[in-house]
């Protein structure tokens, strides 16, 4: 947050009385495209009577009735807008304006006999003006009448249209990958559960020939290399292998198994070397 000078209570010292209105969201959009001296309209103030409350209404430049955008459309906006008057409520109601160090340096730092002022290249603190306090509320809104009716009705269209929308592609894309009824990957999964299924069950002892002869080359074997070695079911060959076998729960050879103590050929053979 900048830094905050000195408020400028001149407007408060002066008694200042200034309106707070309320226009449409349109109207200030088209005030914001005014050129040279920001000339928007007119404001007119008439009383009736003695007695009778003012009435105030507001008409938009001509130039300023154009709005785009809309539907890819030009709409004209209305140009009368008569206001609806309403009290303060007894609220204390205040408006202050803020400029920029930028702006009011670049005002004073030449003078009128061309020399410049002292201010500097750095950046003070923004000054905060109060200009009035809030001695009536209004409400601005647009005479109904044809051109009113066209723009809230474009408004209303424009606002509910989805943020997307579906389109149907008369050709082919061909530079995305098109959809396929099964991936390589699901096929291979097939293809490997299905050779499961087809192994037939060997002989018990020709099982044991295969197991033991496998565990003479090393110690620990997982289920799936003695299932690639085997060529047996899964449910079969662990049957086998509870009888002369021990899964490892823990430790270094976790999830492996071994031969019983009673079946393990290589440590006699061990001993006899020793």
């Amino acid at each position: 947050m900048s830094e905050k000078g000195e408020v400028d209570l001149t407007g408060a010292k002066q008694n200042t009385g200034v309106w707070l209105v309320k226009v449409p969201k349109y109207l200030s959009q088209q005030w914001a495209k005014a050129s040279g001296r920001g000339e928007v309209g007119k404001l007119r103030i008439c009383k009736k009577g003695n007695q009778g409350k003012p009435e105030v209404s507001f008409t938009l430049n001509e130039e300023l009735t154009v709005i785009e955008g809309i539907e890819d459309k030009t709409v004209s906006a209305p140009r009368d807008h008569p206001f609806t008057m309403q009290s303060v409520g007894g609220q204390t109601l205040a408006v202050f304006t803020e400029t920029s160090s930028a702006e009011s340096r670049g005002q004073s730092e030449e003078r009128s006999d061309g020399t410049s002022s002292g201010s500097g290249s750095g950046a003070g603190p923004d000054k905060i003006a109060l200009e009035g306090v809030v001695v009536q509320r209004a409400e601005c809104r647009p005479a109904v009448n044809e051109s009113y009716m066209k723009l809230k009705r474009l408004q209303i269209e424009e606002s509910s249209k989805p943020t997307r929308l579906s389109k149907q592609l008369k050709n082919a894309v061909t530079n995305n990958y098109k959809p396929v009824a099964n991936h390589e990957y699901n096929r291979e999964y097939e293809r490997k559960k299905k050779e499961e299924g087809k192994r037939a069950r060997a002989d018990k002892q020709q099982v044991l020939d295969m197991l033991f002869s496998a565990f003479e080359k090393h110690q620990y074997y997982n289920v799936k290399d003695l299932v690639d070695i085997t060529k047996q079911p899964v449910i079969y060959l662990k049957e086998i292998l509870r009888d002369i076998g021990i899964y490892n729960v823990k430790g270094t050879h976790k999830n492996t198994w071994e031969l019983k103590p009673e079946y393990r050929h290589y440590q006699s053979e061990e001993k006899i070397d020793d």
